[in-house]
């Protein structure tokens, strides 16, 4: 499939979620996502406000990161974390799964949380995604969880927060397009440095791609149509 430069940004969250990133560092994120066409903007939710201020009157969208990077806290805690974001402005939720409780084998905890927390977004049009945390888990457990993803149908299930012990792979990226509903997207995050590493994510699968590296990503790819003469690239 052929893809523009325009086509690929906008499958990009560009993404800093560090918790010592600066006002500056955050103004220059939503500067940088305007410049280039991106399609959001990844940050901590506590920063909703601020990048919905800094990017109103864009296309860009606001991402909240929700119970992150451990996904540790409650499902009361997550919901009312997603309501607050999204009432400040963010209008996409990524949150992170309950891993206790996917290792404890409890479908119904997790469902329960997935629904709940897909259910607000559903209700103020916000996509929702799903982090996996796939380094963390086995084969079974990635595949439950796109059962579960698949029966409660958020917007996307999500490899990585990026903050733990691997990214996203290719092998992770297809598993995950295989056993999830065709209606449910794959998002692709952590570790994603080249423009090698983003075309490998989208060709398996991949609908949107998490990035910090999303500049000089897509100067890479600029710099290769140039050198071939055309404005796409073959995926």
């Amino acid at each position: 499939m052929r893809y523009t430069l325009s086509d690929l940004a906008l499958m990009v969250d560009h993404t800093n979620l560090h918790a010592d990133a600066t006002e500056d560092d955050l103004r220059r994120l939503c500067d940088e996502a305007r410049r280039y066409g991106f399609r959001m903007v990844a940050v901590n939710s506590v920063q909703s406000r601020l990048c919905a201020e800094l990017l109103a009157g864009s296309d860009v969208h606001v991402g909240a990161a929700i119970s992150f990077p451990l996904g540790q806290t409650s499902v009361a805690a997550k919901v009312f974390e997603t309501r607050d974001a999204i009432q400040s402005g963010a209008n996409e939720i990524d949150y992170v799964v309950n891993l206790t409780e996917v290792k404890a084998g409890n479908w119904s905890y997790v469902a329960d949380e997935m629904a709940r927390i897909v259910e607000v977004c559903r209700d103020a049009g916000a996509p929702s995604k799903v982090i996996f945390e796939n380094c963390l888990l086995t084969q079974d457990e990635k595949i439950r969880l796109c059962e579960v993803a698949s029966e409660v149908l958020p917007t996307f299930v999500k490899t990585s927060t990026g903050f733990s012990t691997g990214g996203a792979t290719v092998e992770d990226v297809r598993l995950m397009r295989e056993h999830v509903d065709a209606r449910v997207k794959v998002k692709a995050a952590g570790g994603i440095r080249t423009a090698d590493d983003f075309l490998a994510m989208v060709a398996a699968g991949a609908e949107r791609i998490g990035c910090s590296a999303s500049v000089s990503i897509m100067e890479e790819l600029a710099a290769r149509m140039e050198r071939a003469g055309v404005d796409y690239v073959e995926v």
